[in-house]
């Protein structure tokens, strides 16, 4: 039986994934103002139309509301990412759909000052696992610019597949980009993406 509760807590060794939540804003926006310029080519943006209809980018509190809602709904799983005790970034599944479909999409992004130790592949994986073993998900997806070697070296490192191209996928840095998508199936890894990433990078 799939287990759909929210809060949830996932941790391996130094790694855990928690709700994100109000107390986290001033680690947070200290993060992103230093990562700025590391983040901004992959960061959503608004498109024209959505800022002539009065959308706006959300503030922090406003997004960790609206996150919250969606989760006690369902519908994200919005995780803070925290390495030795510090918010290094974000882990979150979005676009939960049930009934026939039981599928949804992987984001995330790290703190440059950590990138490449092994974070977010264990982190995506330990969010993977729990969406297909303990949520009873079939399908998730992460979708990611072709340009963003490092986002693709960690679908790479886990050993998704890749699925095909999706043109002008989302509006990224200020224009609508290419995209490709990798999958990962509930089955694909008998023992888990997390013990498989852990027996190939051990």
């Amino acid at each position: 039986m799939s287990e759909r509760r929210w809060p949830v807590t996932l941790t391996h060794g130094d790694i855990t994934l928690r709700p994100l939540r109000q107390s986290d804003a001033r680690r947070w926006r200290e993060v992103r103002r230093r990562n700025l310029e590391w983040l901004r080519p992959w960061e959503a943006t608004l498109p024209p139309e959505a800022r002539a209809e009065g959308d706006v980018i959300p503030t922090f509190g406003m997004m960790v509301r609206r996150l919250r809602r969606e989760a006690k709904d369902g519908r994200t799983l919005p995780w803070a990412l925290v390495y030795q005790g510090d918010l290094v970034g974000q882990v979150t599944v979005g676009g939960i759909a049930w009934g026939s479909l039981r599928a949804a999409y992987i984001g995330y992004w790290i703190d440059s000052a950590v990138a490449g130790r092994g974070i977010m592949p264990t982190a995506v994986a330990m969010a993977i696992d729990h969406c297909l073993e303990s949520m009873g998900l079939h399908r998730l997806e992460i979708n990611i610019r072709p340009e963003n070697a490092a986002s693709l070296r960690v679908v790479e490192k886990l050993g998704l597949r890749l699925e095909g191209e999706r043109a002008a996928y989302l509006h990224i840095d200020g224009d609508w980009r290419d995209h490709v998508s990798y999958v990962v199936y509930a089955g694909e890894f008998p023992d888990g993406v997390l013990a498989a990433f852990l027996q190939s990078s051990g």
